[in-house]
C-alpha cells in the first residue's frame, strides 16, 4: 500500500464529500486507502459516506475525541508507506496526490512533508511556522499583534519562499504527509492536545530525533481554511488553543513560562470570549 489517508471530519459533510470525490478523480499509478474518522457529527456525514463512498473505511464514534485521537485510530489501522492526514475541508488536484509521491520517493530524508496550500482565490496559505517561543506566544496571548504584526514574524516567518522545497520547523497539519519507514515507534500524535498544537508537537518530537521536516512547492492543495473551526464560538476556540498551547510549553519549555502564560490566558479567554461573543467585537487580525 503506497498510501493511507486519514480524515477526522466534524459536521461538513459537503466539505468531506467534495474531499473524497477529489481523492477518487485523482490522476496516477499508486494504492491507497482511505479512512474517515467521524466525531459524532449531526450533519448526516456518515450516512453520507456509507452512501456514497463505501470503499471508506469509517469509524464513528459516538463523541467528539478530538484531532489527535481521531487521527491515532486511522494510523493504528493504516498500512501505507505514506500516512497522509487531510482536514475533511481540503480538496486535492488530480495530480496533487500522484506529485507528491513522485517527489517523497525522491527525497527519502523526508520524514514529515507537506505541500503548497492555496486559497479559493489561488492565493498562498501561510502554513509554515518556526516552533512556538515564549515571547512570541506571550505576545499572541496579550494581543498585542493586533496592534503590531511584525511581532510575530519570527514565528510566522511572512518572508518565507513558498516558492521553492525547503526544510522547515513545522507545516500546518490540513495536509502533514508522514513517511512511516522513517519512524522505529508506531506513529502517533500526543492525544494531550484535543485540537491544535498536535502537529506542532509531533514535528518537534522528530526534530529531537533528527528527523527533517520538509515543505515542498510544486504539489498544491485547495484548503478552505477552517470550516469546522467556524462552527464554534470564539470564546470556545480560544480555549482549545490556550488549553494546548499550554500542555505543549508543560512538555517542551521551562516550568516558568508554563505557569506565566497560564496564569495570564485564562482571563484574556474570558474577556475576548466575552466581546467577541456577547458585544460582537470582532478582530481583523487571526493568529
Amino acid at each position: 500500500m503506497d498510501l493511507s489517508i486519514i480524515i477526522v471530519s466534524w459536521n461538513v459533510k459537503e466539505k468531506l464529500k467534495e474531499n473524497l470525490k477529489a481523492i477518487y478523480a485523482s490522476s496516477g499509478n499508486f494504492s491507497f486507502e482511505i479512512f474517515v474518522i467521524d466525531n459524532n457529527s449531526q450533519d448526516g456525514s456518515t450516512k453520507m459516506v456509507k452512501e456514497m463512498f463505501p470503499g471508506v473505511k469509517l469509524i464513528a464514534n459516538s463523541s467528539n475525541l478530538g484531532f489527535a485521537k481521531g487521527c491515532n485510530q486511522g494510523l493504528e489501522k493504516s498500512r501505507g508507506r505514506y500516512k497522509l492526514l487531510l482536514n475533511p475541508d481540503m480538496r486535492v488536484f488530480k495530480n496533487t496526490l500522484d506529485l507528491m509521491l513522485s517527489i517523497l520517493d525522491k527525497n527519502p530524508q523526508a520524514a514529515i512533508s507537506g505541500c503548497r496550500l492555496v486559497n479559493t482565490e489561488g492565493e498562498v496559505v501561510r502554513q509554515v511556522r518556526a516552533f512556538p517561543a515564549f515571547l512570541d506566544q506571550l505576545a499572541i496571548v496579550l494581543k498585542i499583534p493586533h496592534i503590531f504584526p511584525k511581532v510575530l514574524n519570527k514565528y510566522l516567518l511572512p518572508k518565507f519562499d513558498y516558492g521553492k522545497d525547503s526544510q522547515v520547523d513545522s507545516i500546518r497539519g490540513a495536509f502533514f504527509v508522514i513517511r512511516e519507514e522513517n519512524f522505529d515507534l508506531p506513529i502517533k500524535l500526543d492525544e494531550r492536545y484535543f485540537l491544535w498544537f498536535e502537529e506542532v508537537d509531533f514535528c518537534r518530537q522528530a526534530k529531537k530525533q533528527d528527523k527533517e521536516v520538509w515543505y515542498f512547492h510544486e504539489p498544491q492543495c485547495l484548503d478552505y481554511v477552517g470550516q469546522s473551526f467556524s462552527q464554534l464560538k470564539s470564546r470556545k476556540t480560544q480555549k482549545y488553543f490556550f488549553d494546548s498551547m499550554l500542555k505543549y510549553f508543560k512538555k517542551w519549555h521551562p516550568s516558568w513560562q508554563y505557569f506565566i502564560l497560564k496564569i495570564i490566558s485564562w482571563p484574556i479567554i474570558f474577556l475576548t470570549g466575552f466581546l467577541r461573543d456577547v458585544i460582537k467585537i470582532k478582530s481583523k487580525f487571526r493568529t
